[in-house]
């Protein structure tokens, strides 16, 4: 056998001795969380979070389907779209969107949830867990009646774990400086991705003309 086929060999073989299977490998490296990150975990939502609920308009919602797949679907609206019930419950309204779905599927597969709040110019973020239900209650959706669209349903999630998230990432990424945002010029539009992804007949719709049909929809 070749010299060089007997490193690659041996390269492969550190890879897979590399791998980390298990959390005692983690915690050989990364050890445990201490002080108010092992405590930060609650049960209910309270004040704080509340409040947090009551400012951000935007969210990022994770289901699992029935065999396993993820999906994280992006939710926005005014701020405090997102309506808290009690303090172990909050209703997001399912606003007109292009329906495929996925996250409503998944959750009549499952109905885990995760919920990932941001406010623009804030770097902590907002992380809850729990279980959601798909309901067309009329008093759940009148709650939302000034809205453009009423939705067809609502999502009630029932709220299992709640803390919040240090503001680390957010500094890294610099996402809400100014320096930091992409220039609609120096990025392709939506049609053209579109249009190079799955080759259709299409015309390529520019980006101004998208923003006028989505304005009719919000």
């Amino acid at each position: 056998m070749a010299l060089i086929e007997i490193a690659h060999n041996i390269q492969i073989a550190q890879s897979y001795i590399m791998k980390i299977t298990t959390e005692s490998q983690l915690r050989e490296l990364y050890g445990f969380p201490s002080g108010r990150a092992a405590k930060k975990s609650l049960l209910k939502l309270e004040q704080h979070a509340k409040n947090f609920i009551s400012k951000s308009p935007f969210v990022v919602m994770a289901t699992v389907s029935g065999n396993g797949l993820m999906d994280n679907s992006p939710r926005g609206g005014k701020p405090g779209f997102v309506h808290v019930l009690d303090d172990s419950h909050v209703v997001i309204p399912d606003s007109k969107g292009n329906n495929r779905l996925d996250s409503l599927v998944n959750i009549v597969e499952n109905g885990c949830v995760g919920l990932f709040f941001l406010l623009p110019g804030i770097d902590e973020t907002l992380r809850i867990n729990g279980t959601a239900e798909i309901r067309c209650d009329q008093a759940l959706l009148d709650r939302f009646k000034d809205e453009k669209n009423l939705p067809k349903t609502c999502l009630v999630i029932r709220v299992e774990e709640v803390f919040l998230h240090c503001a680390k990432a957010l500094m890294r990424s610099k996402l809400w400086l100014k320096e930091s945002q992409v220039g609609r010029v120096d990025f392709p539009t939506m049609g053209q991705m579109l249009k190079d992804q799955l080759n259709g007949p299409e015309a390529v719709e520019s980006h101004q003309d998208m923003v006028k049909r989505y304005l009719k929809d919000l």
